[in-house]
């Protein structure tokens, strides 16, 4: 599996470089206006690392992950001692299509809160372990990028990529995030806001947006 990794935006990392662009000097990029972007036949890699803030609701419906992938497990841990931090799985699809279709949120699974202590925003070094299927369909350049802010502010910007997964296989990678130096004034007011912490996580396959998921995090140790 191959990894690429995308620079730091600000939010205390010290990078003087736009997202993505791997902490270069570039010229920062125009974001782009949300309403023209939802109207876009397609939607690209690019458009996204434009975004200097979270989206208000997702950019591609869930009707639009036609490769059917489906994440069913998902670990963090500390890179440095190996303890676990997070770890969930999914029951199986027989057992999640027992429910009543008819009132099934369209937009359930695709958020995921998280709860945190205050230590975790002085880590280094996570490793994310994500395993998922594939529906009947090749997948070709199969991409996420992931969009960290506080408070409308851009704290990291990850790119990372897949490659090609082959039809209706499971597969499991494990993908480093290397977390910016935030400064202590930042750490905590990120501790006392709970869930204004929050991402976007789009994945593309042949660069085209097929699914987009979100987050919020808490790091006071508690709901």
């Amino acid at each position: 599996m191959k990894v690429k990794q995308g620079g730091g935006g600000s939010g205390g990392s010290g990078g003087s470089g736009g997202p993505g662009d791997g902490g270069s000097a570039a010229e920062p990029r125009a974001e782009p206006d949300l309403q023209l972007l939802r109207g876009k036949a397609q939607i690209g890699p690019e458009d996204v690392l434009r975004l200097q803030r979270i989206t208000p609701d997702y950019l591609c419906a869930p009707e639009e992950n036609v490769y059917k992938i489906d994440f069913t497990r998902f670990k963090i841990r500390d890179m440095e001692s190996g303890t676990i931090l997070f770890e969930i799985t999914k029951p199986p699809a027989s057992e999640r299509d027992r429910g009543d279709k008819k009132d099934a949120d369209p937009n359930a699974g695709r958020f995921v809160r998280y709860q945190f202590t205050p230590a975790f925003l002085r880590l280094r070094q996570v490793g994310a372990t994500v395993e998922f299927t594939v529906g009947d369909r090749p997948i070709n350049n199969f991409r996420m990028i992931e969009r960290h802010y506080f408070r409308n502010e851009l704290l990291k910007s990850f790119d990372f990529e897949f490659g090609f997964c082959i039809p209706s296989s499971k597969n499991t990678c494990e993908h480093i995030y290397e977390f910016p130096q935030l400064s202590e004034e930042l750490i905590r007011e990120m501790i006392r806001h709970p869930y204004e912490t929050q991402s976007d996580s789009f994945y593309f396959v042949d660069n085209k947006l097929v699914m987009h998921n979100k987050a919020d995090y808490s790091y006071s140790g508690g709901p």
